[in-house]
């Protein structure tokens, strides 16, 4: 029988990181040699292995606790040790800390026995340095020899990355057998009562990593927020913490900061990943976007490459040190590999959003060319059969065959299962287009370029040809499909997708809110937030990637969707699914997770392979708070909107600290739904629109919604199903 390579589980791991570090070990604080385990830097495992033992018994594991952002402390006892009873009187308290370098640990022996107590502490080590796609791949390498250096010290050495291991006043043993599988250790003797702290650090040099750690702190605003519902103060405490530890820098630019994807698989530049968080982010200032901005600037594609999917004015994918390879998967990325039909047109958004949240012209107009780029790739290179829609198709056999960020092979069905076959026009990505056309009009017309009728022209073109050919009977009424096939058939599953629309302008009121009710229904909101894939559907799987799933910033996108657009109860659903699923993960939300009902096993089931903490699930958090207040400015027409969606049933919630212009901004709402704003720069004017009762409001028409600058189009007539889901 063929040996199956699997992919290692992460959902029980316990893990620290400081980007580009990150350290993943069991729930004893033990990293074993197998599976993910292991200490990263940047794309490589630099330690494979690294197991305490007190006498050469390890410590029964006891509990564990996060001490900061970056520190978490492992509690293990020594029943064999100390005085004889039922009570332990000796522990090992094992403090690990990420560092952007590095790890380093810190052993507290503690003894309350009434005699005294002799042992002997040790480290067991290793190191690999094995790729991690080999890892992600089930795979690992060979353990490399460790050289012994100066007293209490080890190193490795390969492929221009050095790994040094030391422990203070240890002895090494890194001879015979250990030479692959080195020991520090440590003899102790305590008196009754005593403490002794033993400490060993890992470094690594590597001079040839794409990425790098910021020279700085965190450039945004630290809110403080109040809440009814603690649950918003919890997750936001804790994902602002993980988003800290995920900051990576151009190691050319080392100013520019971004948010890598995730660990322990993505901690690197992604340009959707990266691009969605930082937008998400948006309310805490607009550093963090104008660093994302300019680094996948620079990086912009310039000439056609079928081999890396560049194409002149593309953004990119993904960044490796080298080619990212998934043996049995057969997929094969190059080091800098453009497969995304995405990130260029969430590019040119998030530009946009930035200078309506304040991005100073002087900052914006240095990007204007690449904006002219990248509209220049969405009119020649988005469109390959010239229909009017942007379609994507892999055509080197071993790239992304998905290139929206559903990107798995099975990721587009139908709705009896059968795969699309390429290539594929996915509907949001047509709803992304219409924004980036819109959103670079403005831009051209604020800062007196020329072409922006143009793009407004391409805007109204293609909500008509979507309209067109996108909507389709479903179990619940019409419904965008999820995509068109080769043959422009409309792949007629009910997903997530179609949330990602609303508030793009692509829709008349009359869409949205039949799209608003779709969400609602069970058959896609039944689990802990916003499932991929509905469950009417035949390639339904609870713990499917992309066909059954939840995953934390989709849902946290489509809630914040419908909240900008005046359906408060389905918002209000969403939100209530994350906190609870936010509750259950200790609240740090990961990458995806089951999408059983919320009565299977009254939590959300882990997904075994999700990246935690994963970049734009933590930043999540941040959209959530912004969703609540209802803070929405548009700071080059000089005005701020204030739609809340915290109130009678959220509750009253408070976030300090926001970041309108450079400015501080306060925004306080009670109970009944009342918002106080406090902190808007003078020029700035406020509107508040209060969020009536009795049930969800139709979303305004295109060029009446604060922040959509797009034209009015016709649209048939649609009678939206109810607000709750229709009997099938």
């Amino acid at each position: 029988m063929t040996e199956r390579h699997l992919q290692p589980l992460l959902h029980d791991l316990v893990g620290v990181v400081l980007a580009p570090t990150s350290a993943l070990g069991d729930a004893a604080g033990q990293i074993r040699p197998r599976g993910v385990q292991g200490v990263f830097h940047a794309d490589a495992r630099v330690l494979s292995r690294a197991e305490l033992r007190v006498d050469d018994q390890e410590p029964e594991a006891l509990t564990r606790g996060q001490v900061d952002a970056h520190t978490t402390r492992f509690v293990g006892l020594t029943r064999w040790l100390g005085d004889p009873g039922p009570d332990p009187t000796v522990r090992v308290d094992r403090v690990r800390r990420a560092q952007s370098t590095g790890l380093s640990e810190e052993l507290h022996v503690v003894s309350t026995a009434t005699t005294p107590v002799r042992a002997t502490v040790s480290v067991d080590l290793g190191c690999d340095l094995a790729p991690i796609e080999v890892v992600k791949s089930g795979g690992g390498a060979a353990p490399l020899e460790a050289k012994a250096g100066q007293p209490g010290q080890l190193s490795w050495a390969a492929d221009g990355i050095t790994v040094t291991v030391t422990g203070e006043a240890a002895r090494v043993d890194a001879t015979g057998e250990r030479t692959t599988a080195p020991r520090l250790s440590w003899p102790v003797d305590l008196a009754p009562g005593a403490t002794v702290t033993l400490r060993w650090r890992l470094t690594v040099d590597d001079p040839n990593a794409v990425v790098t750690a910021p020279t700085g702190p965190a450039s945004w605003s630290d809110p403080e927020v109040r809440a009814d519902d603690r649950r918003l103060v919890r997750l936001a405490d804790r994902s602002l913490a993980d988003l800290r530890g995920l900051r990576l820098a151009d190691p050319a630019r080392p100013a520019d900061v971004f948010l890598g994807a995730g660990v322990p698989w993505f901690l690197t530049l992604f340009g959707r990943d990266s691009l969605w968080a930082a937008r998400m982010m948006l309310p805490l200032g607009t550093e963090l976007a104008a660093g994302t901005l300019r680094v996948l600037a620079r990086r912009q594609g310039t000439r056609v490459d079928p081999a890396t999917g560049e194409a002149p004015g593309k953004i990119l994918h993904e960044l490796r040190r080298h080619e990212f390879a998934l043996g049995d998967a057969g997929l094969r990325l190059p080091p800098a590999y453009y497969g995304t039909v995405d990130a260029t047109m969430l590019w040119i958004s998030l530009l946009h959003d930035a200078w309506r949240w304040g991005l100073a012209a002087d900052q914006v107009e240095p990007l204007l060319p690449h904006l002219e780029a990248a509209l220049g790739w969405l009119a020649d290179h988005a469109d390959a059969d010239g229909d009017g829609l942007v379609e994507y198709v892999d055509t080197t056999g071993h790239g992304l065959s998905n290139q929206g960020w559903k990107d798995s092979g099975d990721a587009v069905r139908f709705r009896d299962g059968r795969l699309a076959q390429a290539p594929i026009v996915l509907a949001e990505v047509q709803g992304y287009a219409y924004r980036a056309a819109v959103d670079g009009a403005a831009l051209l017309d604020a800062f007196d370029r020329p072409g922006a009728d143009r793009w407004r022209g391409y805007a109204d073109r293609l909500a008509g040809k979507f309209r067109a050919t996108f909507w389709v009977d479903g179990r619940h009424g019409p419904q965008p499909a999820l995509a068109l096939d080769r043959d422009k058939r409309p792949v007629d599953s009910l997903t997530s997708n179609i949330g990602h629309l609303l508030g793009t302008g692509l829709l008349s009121a009359d869409e949205s809110a039949q799209v608003a009710a779709l969400l609602t229904s069970d058959a896609l909101a039944g689990g802990f937030g916003l499932r991929t894939m509905s469950t009417d559907d035949a390639g339904f799987s609870p713990l499917s990637y992309h066909c059954g799933s939840i995953w934390t910033h989709d849902t946290a996108i489509v809630l914040a969707g419908l909240a900008r657009a005046g359906f408060a109860d389905a918002a209000l659903g969403l939100a209530e699914g994350l906190l609870a699923a936010a509750e259950a993960f200790d609240y740090r939300l990961p990458e995806l997770y089951g999408g059983d009902d919320r009565a299977v096993v009254g939590r959300p089931v882990p997904y075994p392979a999700a990246c935690r903490p994963q970049a734009w699930s933590a930043a999540a958090a941040v959209m959530l708070l912004q969703a609540g207040v209802g803070l929405y400015p548009d700071v080059p027409a000089g005005r701020v909107t204030v739609r809340p969606l915290a109130g009678p049933e959220l509750g009253a919630l408070a976030v300090d600290r926001f970041r309108v212009a450079g400015t501080p901004v306060d925004v306080h709402v009670d109970r009944s739904g009342h918002p106080t704003v406090t902190g808007l720069a003078a020029g700035l004017t406020l509107t508040v629109d209060a969020r009536p009762t009795g049930g969800p409001v139709p979303s305004p028409r295109r060029g009446q919604e604060a922040g959509d600058s797009s034209a009015t189009t016709s649209s048939p007539s649609i009678a939206p199903v109810g607000t709750k889901p229709m009997d099938s």
